[in-house]
């Protein structure tokens, strides 16, 4: 078992989804401007009131955990077929310091000096939840909650099968030996094939589920164990080694510990569980 380290944004983030046969587009900035549809819905993705951009990924199987012969792996990345059944909604991004301080009112972030386009961290997985709590309040908005760990990393694949969703893991994250040991803004490193940002990298991202061992055999839309001592986060962050990034990567933290390179990205709820 490896245990990871304890430790507004008004602007549109205007960075642009790289092409892909199976590569999402966002809705223009048109409906971004206009607060009547703000989070009017396509099948591709949207833009929400707070600034945050969501593409839509489709349902499907993919093999979760590493193969045997994948270096550094650890030994609950057990490879196992799972299916979800159901798409869903997911941030393109890490939520930002100027995205949580718009609901939160303040900014708990250790690298404040970044800017609002940076990655917040230093929350806790209890932190998160206060958040979505008071942004599923909000009028006018959809609902909000965090992946699933079979849902991230599905996300985290698009489609690939190898440590990394693409050729170099430098052109697609943030890790100890290229980050000068701090984060940085989001969206700056390639996306993967669904046009998602610092799935490698940066920061590491809050999952919903309690840190257990994958079943045996194949599973359906798995949601973790319903209990445990520790909650997971996928992705490796800015003081993580290359190998640390990986999709397959697990690390855990007490739902109540901050870190400095532990952040989250969220899955609009309403959309893709109805």
């Amino acid at each position: 078992m490896r245990i990871g380290i304890i430790g507004a944004i008004i602007i549109f983030l205007a960075v642009g989804v790289f092409a892909h046969a199976e590569t999402v587009e966002l809705t223009t900035a048109a409906q971004t401007a206009n607060p009547s549809r703000a989070e009017a819905i396509t099948h591709e993705g949207f833009n929400n009131t707070i600034g945050q951009t969501f593409v839509y990924i489709k349902p499907g199987s993919f093999l979760m955990g590493s193969p045997p012969e994948e270096s550094n792996r650890s030994a609950d990345e057990q490879q196992h077929r799972v299916t979800l059944t159901k798409g869903f909604y997911l941030q393109t991004t890490e939520v930002t310091q100027g995205q949580w301080r718009l609901v939160m009112e303040k900014n708990p972030a250790h690298f404040q000096g970044c800017g609002d386009l940076c990655p917040v961290e230093s929350v806790s997985w209890d932190d998160v939840q206060k958040f979505l709590d008071i942004l599923n309040q909000r009028p006018g908005t959809h609902k909000y909650r965090l992946p699933t760990e079979a849902e991230w990393e599905y996300a985290a694949r698009a489609g690939t099968t190898g440590p990394f969703a693409g050729n170099s893991v430098d052109s697609m994250g943030w890790h100890r030996d290229n980050s000068g040991n701090m984060t940085h803004t989001v969206g700056m490193k390639s996306p993967n094939g669904w046009g998602l940002y610092d799935m490698h990298g940066n920061v590491s991202e809050w999952v919903h589920d309690w840190y257990g061992d994958y079943p045996s055999g194949s599973t359906v839309d798995p949601a973790g164990p319903s209990r445990g001592f520790y909650r997971v986060d996928r992705g490796g962050g800015w003081d993580m080694p290359s190998f640390g990034c990986r999709s397959a990567q697990r690390t855990i933290n007490s739902p109540g510990g901050i870190s400095s390179t532990l952040g989250f990205r969220l899955v609009a709820v309403d959309l893709s569980e109805n």
